[in-house]
């Protein structure tokens, strides 16, 4: 499992745009922890070879959403690399529930039949957690291994892109929006959809229509959530 983490690298073509600016350095420490995490036998979610399946579905080249979520789920087979998703045989958690809830008061019934977002990552939604990992049933247990730097460096990768949409739902979300400097992009607030916080302003934020209205406009093609 050491040898495992040790050949991982963010892929597709992430790995070379962040090199050529010089912010791949930023991933070595949490990548580090976590092989130190390991060799004690502690559980990681998700699985090793999950953690960079946002990059891996969504390439930087086609990126035009960004959603933002926060921790990996934390319960055992729940996490799969894509912010609020879960594998297609999963129930599908409250938060997504509420997404989907959002999104067919806004723009009509979602697409997906199960909670797996691959069909949006596969669109161009880039679905990032802030912390790529966590340990299982410890919420918040990798958010200061590292992670931040290397999100950071991300979000300002893709900030030197044009006419990007980033949603931010939660205070923790919000706290990204200082390095999208770039004026070109549209940026989306809101509560949380966390059961504790979407009744506060995300249902009815129609950030999904506005996402697709924005992208119409800039000659991209839509998303069909």
């Amino acid at each position: 499992m050491q040898k495992l983490i040790k050949n991982i690298s963010v892929p597709n073509d992430w790995y070379a745009q962040l090199k050529r600016i010089g912010y791949i350095n930023s991933i070595e420490k949490p990548i580090s922890f976590l092989e130190k995490e390991i060799l004690d036998n502690k559980k990681i979610l998700p699985p090793i070879n999950d953690i960079f399946n946002a990059f891996k579905y969504c390439s930087f080249l086609s990126t035009k959403v960004v959603i933002f979520g926060q921790d990996p789920y934390f319960q055992s087979g729940l996490a799969n690399g894509l912010a609020f998703s879960v594998d297609k045989h999963q129930k599908i958690p409250a938060s997504l529930k509420n997404i989907y809830k959002e999104i067919e008061n806004d723009v009509g019934p979602t697409k997906n039949k199960d909670g797996c977002l691959m069909s949006w990552a596969k669109q161009g939604v880039l679905l990032l957690n802030t912390s790529l990992t966590v340990e299982l049933s410890k919420p918040g247990s990798h958010s200061h291994i590292g992670w931040n730097n290397f999100i950071c460096d991300v979000i300002k990768l893709i900030n030197k892109k044009r006419n990007v949409v980033f949603i931010l739902w939660g205070q923790h979300a919000k706290t990204y929006s200082k390095f999208i400097t770039n004026k070109d992009h549209l940026i989306l607030c809101g509560s949380h959809p966390s059961p504790l916080s979407a009744y506060r302003g995300f249902f009815g934020s129609k950030h999904f229509s506005k996402c697709n209205s924005y992208l119409r406009e800039n000659s991209l093609e839509e998303i069909e959530w």
